[in-house]
């Protein structure tokens, strides 16, 4: 397992949930909510990456259930390419994570339509707690790496 943070991305059309690791690839936490604005939205994921000294940022890709693009697989895409002019980036399977973390809040007794920021920062700390399992598990990163 590599040593490092990392930072986990849930990019959505209207907010971005942010998640960071320990050092050691343990354990996945929300941090953030930023909201999806062409002007701010890359700087401040890139002033959190600073704050964490991110090794890396993990954005979701939403692919369908049968594992093609759709729509958000192409803007997923899109940002984390401008992620990436600036950090390294690695792309994962996030589907069902936003479906996930609906249902734990559900299931918490929180309104989820009352609690959409939550929502998001819930689903980046799964996409990056799974990206930290497989690479435990496998002994290999997560995903991949955009150029």
């Amino acid at each position: 397992m590599r040593s490092g943070r990392r930072l986990g991305v849930d990019v959505g059309r209207a907010r971005i949930g942010i998640a960071v690791c320990d050092r050691d690839g343990l354990l996945a936490t929300p941090v953030e909510t930023v909201r999806r604005d062409d002007s701010s939205d890359l700087r401040r994921i890139l002033e959190i990456a600073d704050e964490y000294d991110a090794l890396e940022l993990v954005v979701g890709l939403p692919l369908s259930m049968s594992g093609g693009d759709t729509p958000s697989t192409d803007d997923a895409r899109a940002f984390a390419a401008r992620i990436a002019e600036h950090r390294p980036v690695r792309l994962v399977d996030e589907r069902l994570s936003t479906v996930t973390a609906q249902r734990g809040l559900h299931q918490a007794g929180k309104n989820t339509k009352k609690s959409r920021s939550v929502i998001d920062q819930a689903a980046a700390v799964i996409i990056l707690q799974h990206a930290l399992d497989h690479e435990r598990r496998a002994g290999a990163p997560p995903g991949t790496t955009l150029p």
